[in-house]
């Protein structure tokens, strides 16, 4: 069956960028990842269709000569040059990166040593959300998780093979995971496309894991979060991600910190901001008002003819910084209110006030002003 063009796999156009590519390459992996579709072989041939076409052009010299000459470029088993003059020795080496690295005994693709053994994956890396309190994000919190994780199976050991029966050497690679093929006087070394670099073959696939020789778990996790920790940081867990395949090292675990909607704080990187109201009579008169912070209470003195809008600061009583350990301030911003559901001698109290305040001029600034502008706009 005649391969499809790389670029259709990706679904991406011939001029993509890298970023592009690989953003296509991620999402369509996730899709048709095995561990996703376990009984879908339709997934799993889709899977190894894209991540075929992301290590050709995710590579710029295999990519070159694909874009020159097409699968004949960068397929060492169809044998020609792919051009009516062939392909020049850079260009025939470009479409085999790594070829020479393979001759004189370098490490094989993926991590698998010289000289043809299986090939090592690491295993991928897994991101947990995590939503947390203001104050846990402030004050630190030490957080039990439970994350889904791929362990061996417990049926067949991980030989994926069974109970009572063996995977079989394949006999295509002999056990080794790679094959060796002779192009000219070039000897190119290549995953075994019969078993895909494991080696082995399994006629008869265990029940629990179908043949993967894992299975997903629960795994619990204690998360320690630091204090002043801020939305959108995310703690690294070396090795607590997928395992390796064919002895690669795991994966890592990244928790992604997002901060609730606080009652009455927003944060500002290290600061926090609060409305404060207040009444009428102490925002002129002044008075003493007590507010809430993130450790008790704090008394805030409020001189008399207190305009709505003013801010006060509290030093040191906001987040503390995750890094360099200084805290930051808390801002309060007055808001005056206006009162409510007054009674008849409140609003005859009231009436009698603001008589006598015109009587004695002007004792409102912000309203003097702003007349006065009106004014100048008019004439």
């Amino acid at each position: 069956m005649a391969k499809r063009d790389y670029y259709e796999v990706l679904g991406v156009n011939r001029d993509a960028s890298d970023d592009e590519i690989k953003k296509a390459y991620r999402k369509l992996a996730m899709k048709y990842h095995p561990d996703r579709n376990p009984d879908s072989k339709d997934a799993e041939d889709k899977f190894k269709e894209v991540k075929e076409a992301y290590e050709m052009l995710s590579d710029d010299q295999k990519r070159a000569a694909y874009d020159r000459y097409g699968h004949a470029g960068v397929d060492p088993s169809a044998g020609g040059h792919g051009g009516p003059g062939g392909a020049d020795f850079g260009d025939f080496a470009g479409a085999f990166g790594g070829i020479f690295d393979e001759i004189f005994g370098g490490r094989a693709g993926g991590g698998g040593g010289g000289g043809g053994g299986q090939r090592v994956y690491r295993g991928a890396d897994l991101r947990y959300n995590m939503e947390i309190t203001l104050e846990e994000a402030a004050h630190g919190v030490e957080k039990t998780i439970r994350i889904p994780v791929m362990e061996e199976c417990d049926t067949c050991h991980g030989s994926g093979a069974k109970p009572g029966t063996q995977p079989k050497t394949c006999g295509t690679c002999g056990g080794r995971g790679q094959v060796r093929i002779q192009q000219g006087f070039f000897s190119i070394q290549q995953t075994c496309p019969k078993c895909q670099g494991s080696g082995h073959i399994i006629s008869d696939p265990c029940g629990t894991c179908h043949g993967a020789g894992r299975t997903k778990k629960q795994k619990t996790l204690e998360v320690k979060i630091p204090a002043g920790i801020d939305d959108g940081m995310r703690l690294r867990h070396a090795g607590f991600g997928e395992p390796g395949v064919n002895g690669g090292p795991a994966g890592d675990l990244f928790v992604e910190i997002h901060i609730k909607q606080h009652a009455v704080f927003q944060r500002d990187n290290d600061d926090l901001h609060c409305e404060m109201p207040i009444s009428f009579a102490t925002a002129a008169l002044g008075g003493e008002v007590k507010i809430p912070t993130l450790d008790g209470t704090a008394a805030i003195k409020i001189p008399a003819e207190t305009q709505s809008g003013k801010v006060f600061r509290l030093r040191g009583k906001g987040i503390k910084n995750v890094r360099s350990g200084h805290f930051g301030d808390l801002h309060c911003h007055v808001v005056v209110e206006t009162p409510v559901n007054l009674t008849s001698r409140q609003k005859e109290l009231l009436r009698e006030f603001d008589e006598i305040s015109r009587g004695e001029g002007s004792q409102n600034p912000r309203e003097k002003s702003w007349m006065d502008k009106v004014r100048d706009f008019f004439d």
